[in-house]
């Protein structure tokens, strides 16, 4: 049981290992194909349905007090790790499970959030090329603008699937990276995914 917070993480960190490559070259996409409209349109506002409301009914509130940011959970979740920059929510059960996994990474102040965003946006978008990713969008949450994206369902039932938000944002005097991350087994993500849209719609964060 303690070895699955750790291989959620290690999961967490590939799903971003190709951010730097793409800082590297600024806001050329590799023949990602992106244009001015995927950068500089509107985003979509993080709007719950019914069904996502619902399964938040009676939740509880899971506060990151330091990082000034909280969200509403079903009222079985429970907190299993906070430590100053990660967080750990879990539903109850074993590999079944869902998780809302949360990380911060502190930048240098000349840190390029406008490269780095939209290189969150290209690296989804390739993977959504090659049909790693079935959901992309820009997504606002809380007035603060990000990638939101949905990785498709694993070539094994007890892969992992997530649902990922990437912001930036200027807090406590550090530009700072969000990653905010639900995530279950690919066969049980159905039976958890109006409760984990409803937990990352949910996201309230000091900007």
């Amino acid at each position: 049981m303690k070895q699955i917070p750790i291989l959620l993480f290690l999961g967490l960190v590939l799903s971003l290992c190709n951010l730097g490559d793409k800082l590297k070259t600024g806001d050329k996409s590799a023949g990602s194909g992106t244009s001015s409209s995927d950068t500089g349109g509107d985003a979509e506002k993080a709007t719950p349905t019914a069904a996502q409301t619902q399964a938040l009914a009676g939740g509880a509130t899971a506060n990151w007090e330091n990082q000034g940011m909280s969200w509403t959970v079903p009222p079985n979740w429970k907190e299993s790790s906070k430590e100053s920059k990660s967080l750990l929510w879990r539903s109850p059960g074993g590999g079944d499970a869902a998780n809302l996994i949360v990380s911060i990474s502190p930048m240098d102040e000349s840190f390029p959030i406008d490269s780095a965003i939209n290189a969150s946006y290209d690296g989804a978008k390739t993977r959504f090329k090659n049909g790693e990713v079935d959901e992309l969008k820009w997504l606002e949450i809380d007035g603060l603008k990000g990638v939101q994206f949905r990785e498709s369902d694993p070539e094994k039932p007890d892969g992992i699937r997530r649902l990922q938000w990437l912001a930036y944002r200027k807090h406590a005097g550090q530009v700072q990276g969000i990653n905010v991350m639900l995530s279950t087994s690919g066969k049980d993500f159905l039976k958890h995914q109006d409760a984990m849209y409803g937990v990352l719609y949910s996201t309230k964060v000091a900007h």
